[in-house]
Order: C-alpha cells, then sequence, then structure tokens
C-alpha cells in the first residue's frame, strides 16, 4: 500500500507529527490522591488503586480516522510525570525542559504551579528516587563515571508480557482467573490478586470508555469514517468482556495492553514480541473467512504502527543523554525458526515489513530474526526495507542467540521462541523479568583511572584506588594486573548499588497489571518486581570495548614493544589532553592497527577484558536469586559516557564520544571493510553479550540500487549468520543529508537515522550525538 494513495494513514501520521510535545500532571494528579485516599493500605493496593483511577478518569481523546485507539495521554507524545518513581529531578528541572540540549517538553506555567503546591509537597521523600538516594547515599554517585545505575527514577521496563495469553484471555478471563487464585490462596497472597482483580476492572471500564467516546464522536464525525468508528466502538465493548477472535480485535488487544503497562509504569522497553507469530491464528481465520485481505489488515497494521509512535518517555536532562531521542523500546520481532527448528515465515512478516517501508517511523523497533535456512524471500524484503533508510529493520542471529540463552538455564523451548526488548536486548516471551538495562559499565574510565594513580583527570581528584599509574608500571603485565584490580573494584561496588535499586522497585513500585501477564506471578501470588517471574536475569552493559583494545594494544605496541613512546610522556600527554602533542597523538592513531580490522591480536586485547568482566558478574546473584550478564550495546551512552572520559591513549581527545552501538569499531577506524569488521566482532564470545550486543554499520544508498548490490547485500547478512554475531544493524543515508538536516532541521522533521538499538528522528537529537553519526564509516560495498 503506498502511503500517500491511503488518506487516513497519511492524515493520523501528520497529526502526529506536527502535535507539540508537552510534560503532563494529570495522572501524577490522580495517583497523589489517590494515595492520600489510601493512605493506611498496602503500596501493591495503593498502586492498584492509582491505576484503576486513571483509567477511570484521565481525559482520553479518539481521532476519527483511527482504527485502532487508546492513550495514556489525551495528546501525543506527552512526558507523563509519575511521582512514586521520580519528583526531586522534576522539580530541579521542570522550568528547563523546553530548553535543554536533548528531548524537549513544552512546560504550561499552570502546571508548574499546580505540581509545586499540591505534588511535590505529599511526594518528597517517599518516591523511588528519594528512597534509592537514602539507602545508598553518594555512592551511585560517587561511581557514577564509570558506572550508570538504572532505573532510580522510573519503573523497570524491558519486558515482553505474555501477549498471547492476553490475547486469549483478555482482562475479564484474567479477572475471573484471579478471583479463583484469591478463593483458595493463602492469607499473605491476598492482596496481590486483590490488586489484580481491581486493576482488570479498571482495564474494562476504560474500554467502555473509548466505545462511549467514539458512539458519541462518531455522530459528528465525516461521513467515510463513521461506520469504522461506530465498529471500533463495538470492538473495545467487546474486549471489555470477551477475548479478541478477528484480527482486528487482536490488533486492539494488543495496543491496550501496551497503553495500559505504561500508565502503570511509565517505563520503557515493554516490546510485544514475535507478534508475526502471536497474531497469525487471527489473521489466518479472517483471510479463509473473507472478512479480511492483505490491504485491510494492512491500514490496520499501519493504524497500529502510528500508535507505537503516539507514546514517548519523559528522563531527566542526565538520562536523556544516555538515552536520546525517545528511544521507547516497542520491540518486534519476525522471522526466525519454529519450535522445530525450521524457518517461521508468514504474510504478516511481510506485511510488518511492508508497514515499516510506507512509514519510515522510530517505533515500533523492528527486528528480524536470521538463521542459516532463512528464506530469499524474507531477506531480500527485509534489505528493501532497510534501503529505505529508516534504519530498519535491524537483524538478529538465531545460530548466535539460541545456545547462549539457554546456557543461562532458559528452557530450549523458551530459547528457540526468544524475543528483543528495547534495543536489542534478548529475552524470552511472557515469563521473564530480565532487568536488562540494570547498569552501564564505562571500561575506558577505569583504564583512565589506572593508568593515572586512581586519580580522575577531568577533576584531578581521587576517583579509585592507587594501584600505580603508566609510568611506574614496568610491563605491559604489570599494566593489565592493576587494570585487573581497577575493574574488580568498581564493579564490586557496582553490585550493591543495583540491589538497593531491586529492593526499592520491590518496595515502591509493585505492578500487579505486568504481573498479571507474567508466566508464575499468578501462579504464586507474587508480583513480578519482587521474583514472581519464572525468569530472573540482570543485564549489565559493557561501554566500550572497542577504544579500550585500541587503547591497550598503542600502549603494548608503542610504550612497551617498540619503546617508540616513553610511559611516562604518554602518561602527561593523556593527562593534558594531548597538549602540544599532536605528533604522538597522530603516532597512537595511525601507527597501531585498530579493533575492526581484522587484526586477532589488538580485538583480544578488548575481548579478554569483557570476559574478566563477565567472569566476575558470574559470582553474583541479584536480589531476584537470578543470575547477572552482561552485554554490549550503548543506546546513546557513548556520547556522554566519552564526556566522563579524558584523553585515551587510542588517540582520542578528552571528553569526545567513545565508540557507538558496542561491538562496533570507534568511527572512522574501520578501514578494511565491512568484512573485517564482521571478522573482528566474530571473535566476540557469544555469551559477553547474552544480555544484547549491537553492530552498527552505515552503507551509500546507491549500494542498494541495482539488484546485484541486493544480492551482495544478501550474501554479507549471511556471512553475518554464518560467522555466528549476534546483531547487525544498518543506517542507509548520505552525509550531504544530514549535514543539509543540521542547517535546515525544519526541511527534514521526518528524517530518521539509527542512532544506537533504536531508530530517531534526527533533527531532534542533540548537535554532539548528530556529529558523532555523520562521522561513522560509510561503505559503498562489501
Amino acid at each position: 500500500m503506498n502511503l500517500k494513495e491511503n488518506n487516513r494513514i497519511t492524515t493520523l501520521n501528520e497529526k502526529m507529527l506536527h502535535q507539540p510535545r508537552y510534560v503532563s500532571i494529570e495522572q501524577a494528579l490522580i495517583i497523589t490522591q489517590t494515595y492520600k485516599e489510601h493512605e493506611q493500605e498496602p503500596i501493591i493496593m495503593k498502586r492498584a488503586h492509582a491505576l484503576y483511577n486513571a483509567l477511570c478518569q484521565l481525559e482520553i481523546g479518539v481521532e476519527q480516522e483511527e482504527l485502532i485507539v487508546g492513550n495514556r495521554t489525551k495528546g501525543v507524545r506527552y512526558g507523563v510525570v509519575f511521582p512514586e518513581s521520580g519528583i526531586s529531578w522534576v522539580d530541579r528541572e521542570l522550568e528547563t525542559i523546553s530548553t535543554r540540549p536533548q528531548d524537549k517538553f513544552h512546560v504550561r506555567p499552570e502546571d508548574i504551579k499546580t505540581f509545586r503546591e499540591v505534588i511535590v509537597p505529599y511526594w518528597r521523600g517517599k518516591s523511588l528516587e528519594d528512597v534509592v538516594k537514602q539507602r545508598c547515599g553518594d555512592e551511585i554517585s560517587a561511581i557514577g563515571k564509570v558506572v550508570k545505575i538504572n532505573q532510580t527514577d522510573h519503573a523497570q521496563g524491558h519486558i515482553c508480557p505474555n501477549v498471547k495469553e492476553w490475547l486469549e484471555k483478555g482482562p475479564s478471563g484474567l479477572l475471573e482467573e484471579a478471583k479463583q487464585q484469591l478463593a483458595v490462596c493463602k492469607e499473605e497472597q491476598k492482596v496481590f490478586y486483590e490488586a489484580v482483580i481491581l486493576v482488570m476492572e479498571g482495564v474494562k471500564k476504560f474500554y467502555m470508555r473509548y466505545h462511549d467516546l467514539l458512539v458519541s464522536s462518531a455522530s459528528t464525525a465525516d461521513e467515510i469514517y463513521r461506520s469504522h468508528m461506530l465498529e471500533v466502538a463495538r470492538i473495545c465493548k467487546k474486549l471489555s468482556e470477551k477475548p479478541a477472535e478477528s484480527f482486528h480485535e487482536a490488533v486492539q488487544s494488543v495496543w491496550m495492553l501496551f497503553v495500559v503497562l505504561h500508565m502503570e509504569s511509565n517505563a520503557s522497553s515493554f516490546s510485544p514480541g514475535r507478534l508475526d507469530k502471536t497474531l497469525y491464528p487471527y489473521y489466518e481465520k479472517d483471510i479463509k473467512q473473507g472478512r479480511l485481505d492483505k490491504e485491510k489488515a494492512l491500514e490496520i497494521i499501519e493504524c497500529l504502527w502510528l500508535k507505537f509512535n503516539e507514546i514517548v518517555y519523559l528522563r531527566n536532562q542526565h538520562s536523556a543523554k544516555y538515552f536520546a531521542g525517545f528511544p521507547i523500546g516497542f520491540n518486534i520481532a519476525i522471522g526466525g525458526v519454529d519450535a522445530q527448528g525450521k524457518d517461521y515465515v508468514n504474510d504478516l512478516s511481510h506485511l510488518f515489513l511492508d508497514a515499516q517501508e510506507d512509514l519510515g517511523l522510530p517505533q515500533p523497533n523492528l527486528s528480524v530474526r536470521l538463521h542459516t535456512h532463512t528464506s530469499d524471500e524474507l531477506l531480500h524484503h527485509a534489505i528493501r526495507v532497510v534501503a529505505k533508510g529508516s534504519g530498519m529493520p535491524q537483524f538478529f542471529n538465531d545460530q548466535a542467540i539460541i545456545q547462549e540463552m539457554e546456557k543461562l538455564g532458559i528452557s530450549h523451548e523458551d530459547a528457540m521462541d526468544y524475543a528483543i526488548v528495547g534495543c536489542v536486548e534478548l529475552t524470552t516471551q511472557g515469563n521473564n523479568l530480565g532487568w536488562s538495562d540494570a547498569a552501564m559499565f564505562n571500561m575506558n574510565k577505569v583504564l583512565e583511572l589506572t593508568l593515572h594513580h586512581g586519580i580522575d583527570v577531568l577533576t584531578g581528584k581521587q576517583m579509585g584506588p592507587d594501584y600505580g599509574s603508566l609510568s611506574t608500571y614496568q610491563s605491559f603485565e604489570e599494566l593489565e594486573a592493576a587494570f585487573e584490580k581497577m575493574l574488580y573494584h568498581f564493579e564490586d561496588r557496582m553490585i550493591p548499588c543495583c540491589e538497593q535499586v531491586e529492593k526499592g522497585h520491590i518496595d515502591i513500585l509493585p505492578t500487579p497489571f505486568l504481573s498479571s501477564v507474567i508466566d508464575d506471578c499468578m501462579k504464586q501470588g507474587m508480583d513480578v518486581t519482587a521474583g514472581g517471574a519464572h525468569y530472573n536475569l540482570s543485564g549489565i552493559q559493557m561501554i566500550q570495548i572497542a577504544n579500550l583494545a585500541d587503547s591497550l594494544a598503542a600502549i603494548k605496541q608503542l610504550v612497551f614493544e617498540e619503546k617508540r613512546l616513553l610511559a611516562k610522556d604518554l602518561e602527561n600527554a593523556l593527562y593534558n589532553n594531548f597538549e602540544g602533542q599532536e605528533v604522538m597523538r597522530q603516532m597512537l592513531l595511525n601507527r597501531v592497527p585498530k579493533y575492526g580490522n581484522d587484526v586477532a591480536w589488538v580485538d583480544e586485547l578488548g575481548i579478554k577484558w569483557a570476559r574478566k568482566f563477565r567472569e566476575r558478574l558470574r559470582s553474583y546473584t541479584n536480589y531476584r536469586k537470578g543470575p547477572y550478564h552482561s552485554g554490549m550495546y550503548t543506546v546513546s551512552a557513548h556520547v556522554p559516557m566519552g564526556e566522563n572520559v579524558g584523553a585515551s591513549a587510542d588517540g582520542r581527545l578528552s571528553m569526545t564520544p567513545l565508540a557507538d552501538g558496542g561491538m562496533s569499531a570507534v568511527y572512522g577506524r574501520d578501514l578494511k571493510g565491512p568484512t573485517a569488521v564482521l571478522k573482528s566482532v566474530s571473535r566476540i564470545d557469544n555469551n559477553l553479550t547474552s544480555n544484547g550486543g549491537l553492530l552498527n554499520m552505515k552503507f551509500l544508498p546507491d549500494f542498494f540500487k541495482t539488484d546485484t548490490g541486493i544480492q551482495k547485500f544478501a550474501n554479507f547478512l549471511r556471512s553475518f549468520v554464518a560467522l555466528e554475531i549476534p546483531h547487525v544493524q544498518f543506517n542507509v543515508v548520505r552525509k550531504e543529508d544530514l549535514l543539509a538536516a543540521q542547517k535546515h532541521p525544519e526541511q527534514y522533521s521526518s528524517l530518521t537515522v539509527r542512532v544506537a538499538g533504536y531508530t530517531a528522528y534526527f533533527t531532534e537529537l542533540a548537535g554532539e550525538l548528530q556529529n558523532e553519526i555523520i562521522a561513522r564509516t560509510s561503505y559503498d560495498n562489501v
């Protein structure tokens, strides 16, 4: 379907893109009033009442063109203030949110007044943010340049609910299940089931509110849309009482699930999983019965795609730099293997690609699972969509991922059916609290401290133990021994902070609605935050092995082997940001091989330390008694984490960005072409990226203009599969277009690019991140 020929989709898209973003305190007021009214009740019941009241009271709206309805605010792309999670940072930043460098929101003056007079006085000292601060003291900020502890001021998302069960039961079915459990449960479980019952009653009313609004709005709508509005109204009424039966009903049900998840938790990266598989029975039945054709199905899908772009997340200014461009993370996976290991693909797999090709929007984060027997048809279709330049789909490798998930203790059946949440985080579907964004660990700051007596060169302050400096180490092995101790020092300080954050979520942010759609929670009568899920993992991201490998290689070769540089001279140059030492800097940049060029000894220097980091994690279990594991992806953290690091021995200047992605080479240093990059990345053990690994690559659009180019790219992706690399994604864009967008942003408002594991509007990114994307190596062949 051509977007320009579909007035419904075109109109909805234009309305969404041109509506300004505002901070919304509407739900915060409802939550605050609810807590005051239920002060003596258990926290899970306060949360349930707050969600119930939001479902019944929040202002809602519909557009006459919509085939899928529902949102957590009447306005689209609003930033919702959530007082249970964090209030202090909002209080500090409310006046500057509209002018900050990244992810701006308008703020109404009257909302600032109400926020300060009504919301802040009640929540001061009570929110998750405050509780974590009370319990951790200054430790999180003390280690902050090495470790960014996440989820400290917002709820935990990064989870794939049981969409299949939600479709089969709906709110009424889950309500009845909770009632049955309540009748026979232990005393200590009763409050959990009572909370689930209350929120399901709220969801039923939420559906009926949309039914009523659609019926009343249809009377004044354009005649061409009136019957469709009444049909959507019928669907909402049906879903309030019964599970979905038709494809249209199922898609509406899926969307409402995610609306309510966001209303309850206001978090990022709730992901639908393998939606081509989950929705296919409804599609197939309607097609066979003549109630649906592909064109109508695509229209419904594109209406859903548009809804995925209507929710964004309000972060504090610091976090907005790490997660720039609103990566809300509705990740949908298509393709891959089925339970028997055979190729799985159907009409919906292709229709989802068609929707992305038509719309080119940042959400959902569309992912294609590849394996040895992926069909040429699906592969070539996905490549044609990549060539359009939206940065999607991204690609995941079943050959690399499934076996590593099983090594984490995940069953073969669940591993075969894996999905992705958020950017690139790997998960099972419907039964896993993976806590995949627990923390980000800056390995390059650890090296800086190791080279400078534990001193932060940016401030001159002692930040870590003094194990020596570059000039005191008598050998490269002695340097490595000190680096190992520094690495473990900060890793050991990180884990207690992560545990306190998890405990804070248990105490402050139980989630009865989410728990109802995560396997084992309903059976155990236990909230998902407390460990009710079947699987309980925690993931830590390593940032950034490319710079680490390049820095260690330069020191090893030029200082200790060839002795072309004196250790003291290099130490001083790094401390002074290469002032007056440009010749030395160019030597570091150009006389030593770099990661990403298929030079085994350089690649292994970075991988060695990733292995040590991962091994240390294995000695810990999280607060929910599950394992820690590691990932390699940055979101947009390579920019602010680079700002935390002084000049490095790879020739990088102080406070400039680190390498993007996670497995990617430093931009501009991958000089041997894309195949050499793949071979370097293939050396990374896949157990190092069981939480997700990210490889960013950039190609020029002209490469895809011929069938020969498409076939060569398909062969390249099949090599990616054969090399058992877990992930790759592509920007297909001209440098000239990006430069023009910087100069004339008003003319490029719909230009999207791949930042890290997600796509964002280029003109909504801060200038430094734009520049880093422009600087990435572009390939014109493979």
